[in-house]
C-alpha cells in the first residue's frame, strides 16, 4: 500500500510541473520574456544632407583665460554596419556593432548618440564614428578592416524606444521591439 501511495504522490507532483511548464511556453513570445524586445536588425540606406548653417573649418571659441582648448573628435561615419545586435543586461541594454572600415588602421571607436541620446519618433539613433591615421591608406581584406563597438542604454533611456538605428557612411542598421 506503501508503495502506491509513494508512487500516486510522484505521478501527481509530475502531472503539476508538465502543466506548468507547459504553461509557461506562452511567455516565449510575450513582451515579458525580455530576448523578444528587439528582432533581428535590419539594413536601411543612408541619406546624408548638410544644412550649411556652420562652417566645419572654423572652431569653436572656448572661454576661459588658462583654459586648454579642447580637441575635437575627429572620427568620421564608419564605412558599412555589418551587424546590430542589441542584448539585454542589468538595469538596461548593451548596443552591439560589428562594422567594416574602409581602411585599416581605424581607431578611438565610438557609437555617438545623435539628438542627445533623445528618442525621436520612439527610434533611438546612433552614429558610429571611427579616426583613422594619416598618410597612406591601406585598403586590405574585409577581415583585417573588421571593428566593434558597444554601448549601454539604461532602461529610463529605452523608455518608449520602439527601434534602435545605428548608421555609418554607406548603410544604416537597425533594430524594433516585437
Amino acid at each position: 500500500m506503501a508503495k502506491a501511495s509513494k508512487m500516486r504522490k510522484s505521478v501527481s507532483i509530475l502531472m503539476i510541473s508538465a502543466l506548468v511548464l507547459a504553461g509557461c511556453g506562452g511567455v516565449r513570445d510575450s513582451r515579458l520574456n525580455p530576448f523578444n524586445w528587439f528582432g533581428r536588425s535590419k539594413a536601411e540606406r543612408v541619406v546624408t544632407a548638410s544644412d550649411g548653417t556652420q562652417n566645419p573649418l572654423i572652431p569653436e571659441r572656448s572661454g576661459g583665460f588658462l583654459r586648454r582648448a579642447e580637441i575635437p573628435y575627429a572620427g568620421v561615419p564608419v564605412d558599412v554596419i555589418k551587424d546590430l545586435r542589441i542584448e539585454r543586461a542589468a538595469g538596461g541594454a548593451i548596443i552591439r556593432v560589428l562594422a567594416v572600415s574602409a581602411t585599416q588602421g581605424a581607431y578611438d571607436v565610438t557609437l555617438k548618440a545623435d539628438n542627445d541620446g533623445e528618442p525621436v519618433d520612439g527610434v533611438l539613433s546612433y552614429t558610429l564614428l571611427a579616426e583613422y591615421p594619416a598618410g597612406r591608406k591601406r585598403v586590405g581584406p574585409e577581415s583585417g578592416r573588421e571593428i566593434a563597438a558597444a554601448v549601454f542604454v539604461s532602461d529610463v533611456q529605452l523608455d518608449g524606444v520602439r527601434k534602435i538605428r545605428v548608421v555609418g557612411a554607406k548603410n544604416a542598421r537597425s533594430s524594433s521591439r516585437r
